[in-house]
């Protein structure tokens, strides 16, 4: 199977500046990836190297097995982090440019125009200009824009900014449906909550290196073998006091439905399950706490950013 996207140790300078230092990633087809991380760490820069609009200094970037060419272009839709429609243009023209732009037969603009229009909720500013829109409309139709023409692969930048929470449910079920059709989606943000709830895998990006990546549930997994302290949500009855006991809990959170215990370093969460059953506690949940992709996101920033620190010092 040949992967959608295929970056090979790419680098690139602006100057004296690394923006992307030998970053590698595989995007398989059919997948949502996101390409995470912090304000500046180069995500925007390697998705213009993607699309072509940036050659890289140094490595490889491929689409479908190829390199990029005008014909390629009309495989990928693009929604940049800058937005750039025409502000005088009204709203059912500028969808009919960019549609011409990718390929889309005019028999069938006109129709499908009307169509996305009326998914968007903007059929009634279809002959408003685009000054005369509000940020969230303009977003809405940039990204109307970005997959009219039904393309393989689609690439968007940070493409919830603007939208309240019923058109963010909006773009993320259209996205559901592209991704059930195959299609490819690059989802970049620094939202890692968004990130977590859309995405299959994830390239985390930090001062233009890859830190780390993989399936989302690889990554969790990972990141909690990596931990020393663990902790376990807990749903129980007939406790009689025993955690306060326990040589093996450090802590005790409560949580609205459950409490989470935090263990000691190196306790293993197996010996907590056997003592309470053997203390005949009647359990309805028992399950370890898995780290959210913020703190993920969180911990290897810092973790790289400590190691630059130390390097520079040396």
């Amino acid at each position: 199977m040949t992967n959608t996207i295929s970056v090979q140790r790419v680098s690139k300078y602006f100057g004296d500046f690394m923006a992307v230092n030998d970053l590698s990633l595989e995007v398989p087809p059919g997948t949502i990836f996101g390409l995470l991380g912090p304000n500046g760490a180069g995500k925007t820069t390697t998705i213009r190297m993607i699309v072509n609009i940036t050659v890289p200094d140094k490595g490889e970037v491929r689409l479908f097995g190829e390199a990029m060419s005008a014909k390629l272009q009309e495989r990928v839709g693009y929604l940049p982090e800058d937005r750039g429609l025409y502000k005088k243009m009204v709203v059912g023209e500028q969808l009919a440019f960019f549609a011409t732009l990718k390929g889309v037969p005019k028999n069938k603009t006109a129709k499908l125009i009307d169509e996305w229009l009326e998914r968007m909720g903007l059929t009634e500013w279809k002959n408003k200009k685009w000054e005369e829109l509000s940020k969230g409309m303009q977003q809405k139709v940039q990204f109307v824009s970005t997959i009219m023409h039904d393309p393989d692969l689609v690439i968007l930048d940070e493409p919830f900014s603007g939208l309240d929470p019923i058109n963010s449910n909006l773009l993320k079920e259209i996205v559901q449906e592209m991704k059930a059709r195959k299609k490819t989606i690059i989802f970049s943000t620094h939202l890692m909550e968004q990130a977590e709830q859309m995405c299959d895998a994830i390239c985390l990006v930090n001062r233009g290196r890859g830190i780390v990546s993989g399936p989302i549930r690889e990554v969790k997994r990972n990141f909690l073998q990596g931990m020393s302290e663990r902790k376990i949500a807990l749903d129980a009855e007939n406790l009689n006091g025993y955690l306060n006991h326990s040589s093996l809990i450090k802590s005790i959170t409560p949580r609205n439905h459950h409490l989470e215990l935090t263990l000691q370093d190196g306790a293993n969460p197996q010996e907590l399950l056997q003592q309470l059953v053997a203390e005949r506690v009647t359990i309805n949940r028992f399950e370890l706490v898995e780290p959210t992709l913020n703190e993920i996101f969180i911990a290897s920033v810092q973790q790289t950013n400590n190691i630059s620190r130390t390097a520079m010092d040396e």
